[in-house]
Formats: structure tokens, C-alpha cells, sequence
């Protein structure tokens, strides 16, 4: 990828960052009954567990606003949902559709989430992360 590129990739990701997780994350906070039967497709209840990730959610759309303007200083928020998304695909979702129980999956999210954990690896830029 060509270094001029790059930063417009990263802020195109922030972008969509902060529209979904924004969204999401304040539905899971702040109208829990609407998030479980929207975002988690009736596969979820609204708990005190769902508004800690709305929590969560709405922290990664805050720093990506702030990646928006800032792409490379931001990544690691970039990283950090490759991780979680991952490993909750590898978890949960893989094991749920290898097992026929695709139907207990918040299908929209395991979609948006693979999107993710496959287009994640190429727009992050790896060498300055690991620069010293």
C-alpha cells in the first residue's frame, strides 16, 4: 500500500468506526431492550454486561473520532478491536456455526466482525506499530 494511501484507508475505517460503534455502542448503553433485539437479533437480554460493552463501544467511536483526525496515532484502537473481534469469531461464532448453531449468533455483528478481522490486517500499518 503506498504511504499517501494509507491514511486515507485509516480515516475511512475511523469513519465507518465511529457511525457503527457509535450507534451500536449507544444503543447497548442507553436503550439496552432496542440493542438486544436489533444489534444482538434477539439473541441477547439487556444486562448490566450488555451496557459495559456499550461502554466500550462508544470509547472505540470516541478515539476513532480523534484517528479521524490523527490516523497513525490512533491504531492501536485499530488493534485492539482485531483482537476482540477475532478472538470472539474464533471463540464463539466459529465454534456456533461448526456446531449447526448459527441461529444463537447476532448474525449482523459475527458478518460485520469478519468484515473486520479481514480487512483490519491490511490497513494497519504494522511497521510503524512495531517501530521502537
Amino acid at each position: 500500500m503506498t504511504a499517501d494511501l494509507q491514511p486515507v484507508l485509516l480515516r475511512v475505517v475511523y469513519a465507518a468506526n465511529v457511525l457503527v460503534a457509535g450507534v451500536v455502542g449507544g444503543l447497548a448503553l442507553f436503550a439496552p431492550a432496542a440493542a438486544t433485539r436489533t444489534v444482538f437479533s434477539g439473541t441477547a437480554e439487556p444486562s448490566a454486561g450488555l451496557r459495559v460493552v456499550g461502554s466500550f463501544w462508544l470509547v472505540i467511536a470516541a478515539l476513532s473520532a480523534v484517528g479521524c483526525v490523527y490516523p497513525r496515532a490512533m491504531v492501536v484502537v485499530l488493534v485492539v478491536q482485531l483482537g476482540y473481534k477475532g478472538l470472539w469469531l474464533a471463540a464463539v461464532a466459529v465454534p456456533a456455526v461448526l456446531d449447526g448453531r448459527a441461529d444463537t449468533l447476532p448474525g449482523g455483528m459475527a458478518v460485520f466482525f469478519a468484515v473486520w478481522v479481514a480487512v483490519l490486517p491490511f490497513v494497519i500499518p504494522w511497521s510503524d506499530l512495531l517501530r521502537d
